[in-house]
């Protein structure tokens, strides 16, 4: 696409709209992802021109045409990218959000102008301007989501103003264009995403989880006072720079002014399209995005039920630590590092900075990590048990990852058992079939009294039998389970409690 000049010596009002406009009409319907420079650009001669309020809204209006279309051309490009995202990449994104933040500012800054009396006020009414700020921080809030990046400082406060202002001036049940959501749909879709828990799911979980949110969800009730006979309550305080907190795990301060909302029913509507995705119904004809089809769909379904009906306290105080450990990641990884320990695998180092009997919390130190995914399985050795024999090497799985810069990433691991011993899943009726790499992980009572087996996504279903394991020791062994439960359902791998086939 050509570009406009940018004439930074045009200084007089005219001159800078005219720059504007024509910068417009080149970009106009274009939504390439070299564009925003120029685009923050325009926002920044906007912000800095002398012009009627009337005007100025019009032009702003114009490039948040353009800065919607920028944003959902780069979106899709961080769906399947690994932590730390790479610097270029970053670099982009930081200019995506400054592209937003601009927007976000100008548009509080106009509903300034409209209740000006001095001013010269259009006939526009206010919810247009609060609209389209709440969608320039939605949109920053699902970029930070996606790259797992904290949350811009004050990001949350500029939300619940422009909800609260809305709030207070009767807007914000109103309708938006083409019978779009209201302002306050979408004021507690993006609190009903941050309460899930972003950090813990992959990028195109998220997206999915965003668009379920967007279509599949029934409106939020927010109340006064807790509602009753509610578990998955949540409240906010306005005044904070915080999403939303679970009521069971905090409760606010007596002269707090805030408001509380229940998930039970968006948590019992999950689990209701779960169990219609597990036994067979096509996610379209229930309404579903077609993620839902996925290996994983029906799996962030049961984490939705869970995260927004049931949230829990912590059972375990955590105790820092500063020790190193060495990570190797994925299943593969995993098979030939329990099969033969002396086997070379990549690794990377960490340190351990704080652990729990549930986990840890590691910070990056060296190797890769493009490999590192939200939902995947590692194991984890203390670098002081690297001389041990056998070598400790703990199975965990990562719940969560956050990353502030290219060179910096920090994980959350679920332990999931001591040890495990790598197998091959035959078919059933063809032992000299080709075979698939799996892990047994041993019974930890009393949490979890079986044993349980890790699979790749698709390879079996709940409730399956005649599963034959083949297992390497000083002779060959053959085992025959069957799936009892499904423990775990991620992009990259499940996990089934399972039992010798035949038993009750």
């Amino acid at each position: 696409m050509n570009r406009a000049k940018d004439n930074s010596s045009a200084t007089t009002p005219e001159a800078n709209i005219k720059g504007i406009l024509e910068w417009l009409a080149l970009a106009h319907g274009s939504s390439g992802t070299e564009d925003g420079e120029q685009l923050h650009r325009q926002l920044i001669r906007l912000r800095d021109t002398p012009i009627p309020g009337p005007q100025r809204l019009k032009l702003l209006d114009l490039l948040f045409g353009q800065a919607e279309r920028y944003t959902k051309a780069e979106l899709p490009q961080l769906n399947k990218i690994s932590l730390p995202i790479p610097r270029k990449l970053r670099q982009r994104v930081r200019t995506l959000l400054d592209v937003l933040e601009t927007l976000t500012q100008d548009y509080f800054n106009t509903l300034a102008d409209l209740f000006d009396p001095q001013g010269d006020n259009a006939p526009r009414m206010p919810h247009m301007s609060l609209r389209r700020a709440m969608h320039a921080i939605s949109w920053q809030v699902r970029i930070a989501h996606m790259i797992a990046s904290p949350m811009p400082i004050g990001l949350w406060q500029q939300l619940h103003a422009a909800f609260r202002t809305a709030r207070r001036l009767g807007l914000d049940e109103f309708p938006g264009p083409h019978s779009g959501p209201s302002i306050r749909r979408i004021y507690t879709s993006i609190l009903l995403s941050a309460i899930a828990q972003p950090v813990s799911f992959s990028a195109d979980e998220l997206e999915f989880i965003s668009e379920y949110i967007d279509t599949c969800t029934p409106d939020v009730a927010l109340l006064d006072t807790p509602p009753l006979d509610a578990r998955g309550i949540f409240w906010i305080d306005p005044d904070k720079d915080f999403p939303a907190h679970a009521l069971i795990r905090r409760i606010p301060s007596p002269e707090s002014e805030v408001l509380y909302f229940s998930c039970d029913a968006l948590a019992e509507l999950a689990l209701e399209h779960r169990a219609g995705l597990l036994k067979g119904v096509d996610a379209q004809d229930i309404g579903l995005p077609r993620f839902a089809d996925t290996h994983a769909g029906p799996g962030v379904l049961l984490r939705l039920n869970q995260l927004w009906g049931h949230p829990a306290k912590r059972r375990f105080p955590r105790r820092r630590q500063s020790y190193r450990a060495q990570l190797s990641s994925g299943l593969g990884n995993l098979w030939h590092l329990m099969k033969t320990p002396e086997t070379r695998v990549e690794q990377s180092e960490w340190m351990v900075t704080n652990e729990s009997p549930e986990g840890y919390a590691l910070m990056h130190m060296s190797g890769q990590t493009h490999d590192v995914r939200v939902g995947d399985i590692v194991a984890l050795q203390a670098s002081s048990e690297q001389a041990e024999s056998p070598q400790i090497w703990h199975i965990c799985i990562i719940r969560w990852a956050i990353s502030e810069n290219p060179e910096h990433i920090e994980l959350g691991l679920q332990l999931l058992a001591p040890k495990a011993i790598s197998v091959e899943v035959a078919h059933p009726f063809d032992l000299d079939a080709s075979k698939v790499p799996a892990l047994i992980l041993p019974a930890t009572p009393p949490l979890h009294p079986k044993q349980s087996l890790i699979v790749p996504p698709g390879l079996i279903r709940e409730n399956a039998r005649h599963i034959v394991v083949l297992q390497e020791e000083e002779n060959l062994s053959i085992r025959e389970l069957q799936a009892d439960e499904l423990r775990e359902q991620t992009s990259s791998v499940e996990i089934f409690s399972v039992s010798p086939d035949g038993s009750s």
